[in-house]
């Protein structure tokens, strides 16, 4: 008998944390999820996919925690997602390199912290790379162009992950990503 994936109720719950809660509640659901993501990597340390989970959880907490309070869950995030990239290169089909380029591409860079666009975009188009029609690969890929000011491009590939297939398993969150890739196509139309 197959065992039960232990990384699967924890997407599930950051999915709704994600896309269903806003402001200090958010923050407290993720510090929590947080804590639960920690004893599954401390018990499966050696699991790529629960690194990457782990990174995910904390790159979110950081982003609902803000300002500079936020840049420790990101660095610690960021060592999860690097340490995941090292066990398994593909990286969770893309999704360790997809978080780990926003995380470059969102967090201030030195001397405050880490931030770095190049290699944001260098970790970005390796996701696309690796997981050519991932919705997710796409969209945040097409964020990051959008954000850069190189709209034509964010535009085909925002297209294109409004065009993807949705993932097995992850329909609430391709829900919520969806609602984010509309937004960012909205706003590439107008501009």
């Amino acid at each position: 008998m197959a065992q039960p994936d232990p990384v699967y109720p924890l997407i599930k719950r950051w999915a709704q944390i994600n896309y269903h809660m806003q402001g200090d509640a958010q923050e407290k659901a993720f510090a929590q999820l947080a804590g639960d993501v920690d004893q599954l990597a401390t018990a499966r340390a050696g699991d790529a996919r629960v690194l990457t989970w782990q990174g995910i959880i904390l790159a979110s907490q950081a982003r609902a925690k803000g300002g500079l309070g936020a840049l420790g869950l990101a660095k610690q995030a960021r060592a999860a997602l690097e340490r995941a990239i090292e066990i398994d290169p593909r990286g969770d089909d893309g999704s360790a390199y997809v978080t780990l380029g926003t995380l470059y591409a969102k967090v201030p860079g030195w001397p405050v912290s880490f931030g770095d666009e190049e290699k944001a975009e260098r970790l970005l188009k390796k996701a696309v790379e690796i997981r050519p029609q991932g919705i997710d690969t796409l969209y945040f890929y097409a964020d990051f162009l959008h954000e850069q000011g190189r709209d034509a491009a964010a535009l085909e590939y925002a297209q294109r992950a409004d065009a993807a297939p949705g993932r097995p398993g992850r329909e609430a969150s391709d829900a919520g990503l969806r609602e984010e890739i509309r937004r960012l196509l909205g706003e590439l139309r107008q501009g």
